[in-house]
C-alpha cells in the first residue's frame, strides 16, 4: 500500500497533469455529446461503457506514467509477437460491421468487443522507435530502413488481410511515414517507396479493392456517383446536413433534430464531429478542436523538449497518429474525405480507443516525468 501511495506521490509531483487535464476535458465534452447522439435509444449503456473506459483510461495514464518507457522498448520482439498475436485472434473471435470490416475481437466473458489495431498502434510506435534508436548510427542504410519497413508492411498486411479494416492500416502507414521522417531517414528513401507505391497501387486497385470501397474512396470526387444520395453518399449527405443545420452557434445541447431521429447510424462514433456542428454549431467544432489541437501540441511540446532520440520519436508517433485521425474524421464528416471509419480521438464513442489514447498520453507523461540526457545514449547522432 505504501509503494502506492509513494507512486501516487511522485505522479503528482512530476507527471503531466496539464496533458491529463486536457485529456479528461475533451473525454468529459465526449461524454455529453454521446448522451445526446445516443438519446434516441433509451438506454444509458453507452454512456456506462464510455465512462468507465474513462476512469480505466486515467488508471492507466498513471500506470504508464510511473512506467519507464524503456523497459518496454527493450523487449520490441515480444511487442511486435504480442501485436501478430492479438490481431491473429481475430480468426477465432472477430466480429466485423455491414461492410465486411472484421475489426472487434469477441472474446469470451467480455462484455464488450475490442478492437485490437487500436492497442497495436502504440506497441508499433515504441517497437519502431526503439529499432530507429538501435539503428540511428546508419538510419538510412539499407538493413536499418528495411527493418523498420518490414515492421510497418507486416502490421499493414495483417490488419488489411485479417480485419479488412483499412482505415487502422492508413493510421499505421501514416505513423511510420512520420516517424522515419521525423527521425531522420534520408528523403531519397521516401521518394523510392512513391515510386514504389505508385506501381504497386493499380494492381491492388483491381485485384484487391472492393467495389463498396472503391465507391467510397471515389465519391467525394466524382459527383456521377450516387446523384441522388441514397447509396454510398447517404452518410455524407446526412452529416453535410446535420453541420448546415447548426449554423454558428447551434441548434442547442440535446436540441438537435437530426440527432433526435438518429440520422446517421455512426453519429455517436464516426460522425461525433457531425453531431456537435448541429448542437453547438461553427463555435463548437472549433472549440472541439482547439482543444485536439492544444494535446496534440501538448505531445509534440513533450517530444521536442526530451533529449533522448527514442522518446523523441515515441512523441512524434503517437502525436501523428492523433493528427492523421482529427484529420480523417473531419474531413469525412465535412465531405472532403472518404468515410474509412475512424473515430475522433478522445470525442467518440469506442471504449478501445478511448483506453488506447490514454495509454499513449500515459506513455507522453512518463516521457515528461523522466527526461534522459542525451550524453547517456549510446548511440551516436547520424550526419544529415
Amino acid at each position: 500500500m505504501r509503494r502506492i501511495w509513494n507512486g501516487i506521490t511522485e505522479f503528482y509531483r512530476r507527471g503531466d497533469l496539464l496533458l491529463l487535464f486536457l485529456c479528461v476535458a475533451a473525454t468529459g465534452f465526449g461524454l455529453v455529446m454521446i448522451a445526446s447522439a445516443t438519446r434516441y435509444s433509451g438506454s444509458s449503456r453507452y454512456l456506462v461503457v464510455q465512462g468507465a473506459s474513462l476512469l480505466l483510461g486515467i488508471l492507466i495514464y498513471v500506470a504508464m506514467s510511473l512506467l519507464d518507457i524503456e523497459i518496454l522498448a527493450e523487449h520490441r520482439e515480444l511487442l511486435l509477437a504480442f501485436n501478430v498475436l492479438l490481431i491473429s485472434m481475430l480468426l477465432v473471435w472477430g466480429v466485423g460491421d455491414s461492410v465486411g470490416n472484421r475489426a472487434w475481437l469477441d472474446l469470451p466473458m467480455m462484455p464488450v468487443y475490442i478492437q485490437p489495431a487500436e492497442i497495436c498502434k502504440i506497441t508499433f510506435i515504441i517497437a519502431m522507435a526503439k529499432t530507429m534508436s538501435n539503428n540511428r548510427s546508419k538510419l538510412s542504410s539499407v538493413k536499418s530502413v528495411a527493418s523498420v519497413t518490414i515492421q510497418a508492411v507486416m502490421m499493414i498486411g495483417l490488419i488489411v488481410v485479417i480485419s479488412r479494416d483499412v482505415g487502422s492500416a492508413l493510421v499505421f502507414l501514416f505513423i511510420f511515414l512520420a516517424v522515419a521522417y521525423v527521425g531522420g531517414v534520408r528523403s531519397w528513401w521516401f521518394l523510392v517507396a512513391f515510386l514504389a507505391a505508385g506501381a504497386v497501387f493499380p494492381l491492388l486497385w483491381k485485384y484487391f479493392f472492393r467495389d463498396y470501397q472503391k465507391l467510397r474512396i471515389l465519391v467525394p470526387f466524382d459527383p456521377s456517383i450516387d446523384p441522388d444520395g441514397t447509396g454510398v453518399r447517404w452518410d455524407t449527405n446526412r452529416s453535410i446536413a446535420m453541420l448546415s443545420g447548426g449554423g454558428v452557434s447551434g441548434q442547442g445541447l440535446f436540441k438537435g433534430t437530426m440527432l433526435g431521429n438518429h440520422a446517421i447510424a455512426a453519429q455517436h462514433t464516426d460522425f461525433i464531429f457531425s453531431a456537435i456542428g448541429e448542437e453547438l454549431g461553427i463555435l463548437g467544432c472549433l472549440f472541439t478542436l482547439v482543444l485536439l489541437a492544444a494535446i496534440v501540441g501538448r505531445c509534440i511540446w513533450v517530444g521536442i523538449h526530451t533529449p533522448n532520440y527514442m522518446n523523441r520519436l515515441i512523441c512524434i508517433g503517437i502525436a501523428a497518429m492523433l493528427v492523421f485521425q482529427i484529420m480523417i474524421n473531419v474531413g469525412m464528416c465535412i465531405g472532403i474525405l472518404p468515410v474509412i471509419g475512424l473515430t475522433l480521438p478522445f470525442i467518440s464513442y469506442g471504449g478501445s480507443s478511448i483506453i488506447t489514447v490514454y495509454l499513449a498520453m500515459g506513455v507522453i507523461s512518463g516521457i515528461h516525468m523522466r527526461p534522459d540526457p542525451e550524453s547517456k545514449s549510446p548511440y551516436i547522432q547520424p550526419r544529415y
